[in-house]
């Protein structure tokens, strides 16, 4: 199932508002990966593009709250402290606790100071192209 949305660009509350199994649509888990504890949301806004555009559905998983060290330098899907979900190039920010949040897009600027309650990084993207809806 794909659980919700996340900002590139766009602001986007991180709201799981569907019961267990439900979600916005499902797709089939690529074949790539093994299904159990991943996680798909679609992405929405331009500031990942070109290479995750709006639309782009992307698989993560997450074990626990915070931010691992292998996030860190990665394109991840994270959630700040006041509830917005995004995706963005995880940096160390200047201050302890944290981050900045990098844009592929040159049109849009870094946010930095971000505190976030947890990060977890891309494990695969799936173009809009190839987005297939099922059951």
């Amino acid at each position: 199932r794909v659980a919700g949305r996340v900002g590139a660009g766009a602001q986007v509350s991180l709201v799981d508002a569907y019961g267990k199994g439900n979600g916005l649509f499902h797709v089939a888990c690529p074949p790539q990966l093994n299904p159990h504890g991943i996680v798909a949301v679609e992405v929405e806004g331009d500031s990942m593009s070109p290479a995750y555009p709006p639309g782009t559905i992307l698989f993560y998983s997450r074990e626990a709250l915070g931010v691992p060290t292998e996030a860190i330098g990665r394109v991840c899907v994270c959630e700040d402290a006041s509830g917005r979900a995004w995706v963005k190039h995880i940096k160390p920010g200047l201050e302890e606790g944290t981050f900045s949040l990098i844009s592929l897009n040159p049109h849009h600027d870094p946010q930095h100071g971000v505190r976030l309650q947890w990060a977890a990084p891309v494990k695969f993207s799936l173009p809009p192209e190839f987005v297939k809806i099922v059951g």
